[in-house]
């Protein structure tokens, strides 16, 4: 359970390491257009002592978590890749509550990488003192534009290990624009190498210690077959999203849905790469966490879709409480949908299905069909589908569009994963178009209980039914345009399967 007070906060790093020998000479920055003064810092000495499991989860992910006194941030420090030169830091104070795990580490960071560590314990791995020796690069102004740090490191495993000991550079950019100034980064990194450093083997100190114990995660690597390779690069990815959620991030929800029903869909299109028979549960609970996410994901798109609705209308025509019935309260849904959805992140429930997950990507590669037998079984239950609908009594029509959209997915989901481009494509117009469709019906029925609730609270109950016939001609679009996508999508597969 997350500390109901988050004392923590989040910066963007944009830095690059080097290695160096110890009679290497300071750089020169001399004659750099953008940096017109250099201010040298009093040395600082920095102690730190970081965390990780047994397994090092952490490490292999390229994630640090640590404990440093010293210099004006100390405090617990979690830093995350955030691309190519750069991390996003998560910080909390010292003091900050520890986590009834009972190790040292505050709640509200071990929440951060719960998907990943889970109910493993963390426990200090190595330990790290550092003499840094600060240069602030200043423009014209005296606004510092980057830091200059010269490190001299001493350090140990946990266990006692002999210590090891380097020096090392680091340029990290300062300012609201550090992350696109990739010109300056360049233009001192060039400075740095010229006095004969070379880019460091390590991506942080951390690494260089534990050395060659701990590789990066990449089981997708080790997968000649296509469909096994998706499914582990889409666990990577909804571990990512996992944290995006836990942060609120915007789509968040959304793009940790979808993930997971990918990552269903691709079960489903090739259970014999997985052994899935004996393990049927774990379609089951990634069914209930899209079902948990949804919860939030769907309030979400309903207030997003009134919002633009009504924005779009003359304002003599709307009318009543119909914003606060169809935003407000949508906004309020999603918020309690999004508690929900993280307390399923933090349960038990959620930790095995991770680490079902991880075993069917990490097992033994089986016996499979071939990707053209893969993608031809998804089309043919697309087709069934489509033929059920001819037969469809109106009252059934939508959940037969609905059928028809699920299977597109899957085979939408499968093609890409085994490069049927086309097919893929293809598969993902007629998705979005009864996607839309479906997101139509779902709103109709929405409108029809507040209208109700609104009548019988005496408004004015108008743009509730204007709403609804813009849905229904809406959805009557979507249905004529179904018979020119399959079409192309029959089309593309004939293509695929010469």
């Amino acid at each position: 359970m997350v500390a109901e007070a988050d004392s923590t906060s989040r910066h963007v790093e944009v830095e690059r390491k080097f290695d160096v020998a110890e009679s290497t000479m300071l750089p020169s920055f001399a004659g750099l257009a953008a940096v017109t003064r250099i201010e040298k810092q009093p040395p600082l000495r920095l102690e730190a002592v970081y965390f990780d499991t047994r397994t090092r989860d952490l490490a292999s992910r390229q994630i640090t978590l640590r404990r440093r006194t010293g210099g004006a941030d100390a405090g617990w420090h979690l830093k995350l890749p955030a691309g190519p030169d750069a991390r996003t830091e998560v910080r909390a104070p010292l003091d900050a509550g520890q986590s009834p795990s009972g190790d040292d580490v505050p709640d509200e960071l071990r929440d951060v990488v719960l998907a990943i560590v889970r109910d493993r314990p963390l426990q200090p791995i190595a330990r790290i003192t550092t003499t840094r020796n600060i240069h602030l690069l200043q423009d014209g102004s005296g606004a510092v534009l980057a830091q200059f740090c010269d490190d001299d490191v001493t350090a140990a495993l946990a266990d006692n290990s002999a210590e090891q000991q380097w020096r090392e550079w680091e340029i990290e950019l300062v300012g609201s624009d550090a992350i696109t100034n990739t010109e300056l980064l360049d233009q001192l990194s060039n400075r740095l190498l010229g006095a004969g450093a070379t880019p460091a083997r390590h991506g942080s100190k951390l690494a260089r210690v534990l050395g060659e114990s701990v590789a990066q995660q990449d089981s997708s690597a080790r997968d000649t077959d296509p469909v096994r390779r998706a499914v582990a690069e889409l666990i990577d990815e909804l571990l990512v999203w996992d944290r995006a959620v836990r942060a609120d991030a915007d789509d968040a929800v959304h793009q940790m849905r979808v993930t997971t029903r990918k990552i269903r869909s691709l079960l489903q299109a090739s259970p014999d790469a997985f052994g899935l028979t004996d393990n049927t549960w774990i379609l089951d609970e990634l069914r209930e966490l899209g079902r948990v996410l949804g919860e939030a994901r769907d309030a979400e798109v309903l207030a997003e879709r009134y919002q633009q609705a009504l924005d779009r209308l003359a304002p003599e025509l709307v009318r009543g409480q119909v914003r606060a019935r169809l935003v407000d309260e949508r906004r309020h849904r999603y918020q309690t949908g999004l508690k929900q959805s993280l307390v399923a992140m933090r349960s038990q429930r959620y930790f095995r299905l991770l680490d079902a997950l991880d075993g069917l990507v990490s097992g033994p590669p089986r016996p499979a069909q071939s990707p053209r037998e893969i993608i031809s079984a998804a089309y043919k239950r697309v087709r069934k589908a489509v033929n059920a609908l001819a037969e469809a009594s109106e009252e059934d029509r939508n959940a037969v569009l609905h059928q028809i959209r699920k299977r597109a997915k899957r085979l939408r989901y499968a093609a890409a994963a085994t490069g049927a481009t086309k097919v893929s494509k293809r598969a993902k117009a007629v998705q979005t178009l009864l996607g839309e469709h479906q997101d139509s019906v779902v709103s109709r029925e929405h409108l029809c209980r507040q209208a109700a609730v609104a009548h019988a609270a005496g408004e004015d109950t108008f743009t509730y039914g204007l709403l609804y016939q813009q849905e229904t001609d809406l959805a009557r679009s979507r249905r004529e345009q179904l018979g020119k996508a399959l079409r192309k999508l029959g089309k593309a597969m004939r293509k695929a399967q010469r």
